[in-house]
């Protein structure tokens, strides 16, 4: 009992604190950060082990590499080990084996990926062990092909390939079954079919098989296949949220199958024709090196020398930077590729998605050239691998700045220097480089969005000769942008500082479309709060709109007992705060007390992490029950083994736990 009253009492202090951030600046940091600025650490280029999942006589190890947002696995028993999707520099998984005493004894792909090139042919070559793969891959190389339905021993464990197209014809995903339990599967490796939150994107395939087609087979993959799981398997997808791969991904390393039923906007569809149309809408361009990527997985890649050096290059001379012959991408921050950097080079910063954004940006095929120091360049040229880049050489800034050659310069704009600019009515063109729907969700002011992946093209309608600016999140992308416009011809060009996180740390207004298209805009502060619903609110959304909301309890679960509103679910409040199956859903979440003080403390710490509309009840159900129109309390009704229960039904707990019996007793406060 008292670790439970300091808790809440810790809780209502946090929320004390949220608050009082939120009005003291015109907009919360969080609402503009993204997955892009989330892979700018040092360690995000690294792959990690992220967690073990155990069960009886077999462990799954999950390793995730940030910059590519890709999740790879080794499944273990007996020291057996069954590589999964693993990256090109296969080196993490040897080194793992070694240290744990597993042998290496497979590998197997989910499908064909496009956005990276896999390991599978540096494993067969160094370790010699086999590849295992869908008969449908197309793969030029030996492997042992695998139809769906078929099982292998593995260790102490038994493992069954399903047959799950839908991101691709191809794509197969992997049942793991415990040593004792040869029925119901611990866990699902889906590779790219089914994410947290989301599925695989249908339309990567170069149009040799349409989208439509490929969604078709997603649907029924779903419906003839996964949905036919137990819900307590645990689902362990190639990708998180930030992959291109998919769309709208959650930030999440595994789920159930119970969960995505519960929660994944997409699986929410039961007509064929609605879950086609919700997976093809609103999906991002595809970078053109995934096709690049995904021929090379089927023709079984090269082996690469990971210790090469990378050549300099000499002699230096102003030809370097043209265009039409070379491709310089400059690997330091954004700050000191405004101060000098080579004519027509592009900023693509080590610390960020430098494999992802050269496969955006740098042409396939490019001589591709790397600025930067010793270390930087050989990190890079590593990392390039991933994606298929090869490079030809290295230039240091030095080395140019000695050889007496041009050197082209940025003067960077701090916002608060911007605003007063815009304010005055001499601000220069702003260019937004990020995608359509973050601009339309909050924007720094009246900007122009030219996505950084199309900007080459949509730049003929900008006049060079103007000054513009560019601005991203965090300016990574808007320093790209310079380059870009760059080697268009325009030469006053600079980056915002920081980018919209500085600008909104700075106190500075942001703007919110209010009409479709955005033609009208208001400043507006973001001040993210749950909405407080009355009690005649809650009880017309109950009688007219149910099924259409969550409906949670958060009091004691003695209380629960005692008296109950219809539909709604016991869940102790750190496990809807900490939980994230709570962020998502297709309608509100209402939430309820008894009397208003710690939902609202629930709702306000939730309404900072989602964009999920989250509803309080105002007064919680002392108001509820003693509002006079309120007539007779709600009797809570058990549920009986065998017999329909009134309460309408609902989706399983987090965690797989069902509410216990309601008590028929009269409510009371």
């Amino acid at each position: 009992m008292k670790q439970s009253i300091l808790f809440r009492l810790a809780v209502c202090m946090l929320f004390v604190l949220c608050t009082g951030l939120l009005f003291q600046y015109p907009a919360c940091g969080s609402a503009i950060k993204d997955t892009e600025s989330a892979t700018h650490g040092d360690t995000a280029a690294t792959q990690v082990i992220v967690k073990t999942y155990e069960f009886d006589g077999v462990k799954l190890v999950q390793f995730n590499l940030a910059v590519l947002s890709h999740y790879s696995y080794m499944v273990v028993s007996r020291g057996e080990a069954l590589v999964v999707d693993p990256d090109r520099d296969i080196q993490v998984y040897l080194d793992t084996a070694k240290a744990e005493g597993w042998t290496v004894k497979g590998v197997f792909l989910t499908h064909s990926n496009a956005d990276f090139v896999a390991g599978h042919t540096e494993f067969s070559k160094r370790v010699g062990c086999p590849i295992y793969q869908s008969r449908d891959s197309g793969a030029v190389y030996d492997i042992t092909a695998l139809s769906h339905g078929q099982s292998i021993p593995w260790g102490e464990v038994r493992l069954q390939f399903l047959g799950t197209p839908g991101h691709t014809p191809d794509g197969m995903s992997v049942l793991v079954f415990g040593k004792a339990d040869t029925v119901t599967p611990k866990a699902i490796l889906t590779g790219d079919t089914l994410f947290v939150g989301s599925i695989g994107r249908p339309d990567l395939m170069g149009g040799s098989v349409p989208a439509a087609t490929l969604a078709g087979m997603a649907y029924d993959t779903w419906t003839d296949t996964l949905a036919k799981l137990d819900d307590g398997v645990v689902v362990l997808p190639a990708h998180g949220a930030g992959s291109l791969c998919g769309a709208h991904l959650r930030d999440e390393p595994s789920s159930t199958i119970g969960t995505e039923r519960a929660t994944n906007p997409y699986l929410r569809h039961k007509g064929r024709n609605d879950f086609i149309t919700a997976v093809l809408e609103g999906l991002p361009d595809a970078p053109q090196y995934f096709k690049h990527n995904a021929r090379m997985n089927r023709e079984g890649p090269a082996l690469v020398d990971w210790n090469g050096q990378v050549p300099k290059i000499s002699p230096l001379d102003a030809s370097l930077s043209d265009i039409s012959r070379l491709y310089i991408v400059d690997l330091r921050d954004a700050q000191s590729f405004a101060a000098g950097h080579i004519p027509n080079g592009i900023n693509i910063g080590l610390r960020g998605r430098l494999e992802t954004w050269a496969g955006i940006i740098v042409p396939w095929g490019s001589r591709v050239v790397l600025c930067g120091s010793d270390e930087e360049v050989k990190e890079a040229c590593f990392r390039l691998h991933r994606v298929g880049y090869e490079v030809d050489g290295a230039i240091s800034l030095e080395a140019w700045k000695g050889a007496k050659l041009a050197v082209s310069a940025n003067r960077q704009v701090s916002p608060q220097e911007l605003y007063n600019q815009v304010q005055a009515g001499i601000g220069p063109v702003i260019v937004d480089v990020r995608l359509p729907s973050e601009w339309m969700g909050l924007r720094i002011g009246n900007v122009l969005n030219m996505p950084l992946n199309q900007l080459s093209d949509l730049a003929v309608k900008l006049d060079p000769e103007q000054p513009v600016v560019t601005v991203c999140n965090s300016a990574y992308r808007s320093s790209m942008g310079i380059g870009l416009l760059e080697r268009l011809g325009f030469r006053q060009v600079a980056s915002m500082t920081g980018g919209g996180e500085a600008w909104i740390e700075a106190g500075l207004p942001v703007r919110q479309p209010t009409a479709p298209g955005g033609a009208q805009a208001q400043a507006r502060r973001v001040i993210k709060l749950p909405d407080r619903v009355d009690p005649a609110q809650v009880k017309r959304m109950l009688m007219d709109q149910p099924g259409t909301f969550d409906l949670v309890d958060i009091r004691p679960i003695d209380h629960f007992r005692d008296y109950s509103l219809p539909g709604s679910r016991n869940v102790d409040i750190a496990d809807l705060i900490n939980d994230s199956v709570w962020l998502t859903g297709a309608g509100p979440l209402v939430i309820v007390d008894r009397d208003g003080s710690l939902a609202m403390v629930a709702g306000g710490i939730l309404s900072q992490k989602t964009d999920r509309q989250i509803k309080v009840l105002f007064g919680g159900l002392e108001a509820y029950w003693n509002l006079s129109e309120m007539g007779d309390p709600v009797k809570a009704v058990p549920i009986v083994p065998g017999v329909q229960s009134p309460v309408p039904a609902v989706p399983v707990q987090p965690g797989g736990q069902t509410p216990e019996p309601l008590k028929k007793k009269s409510a009371g406060c």
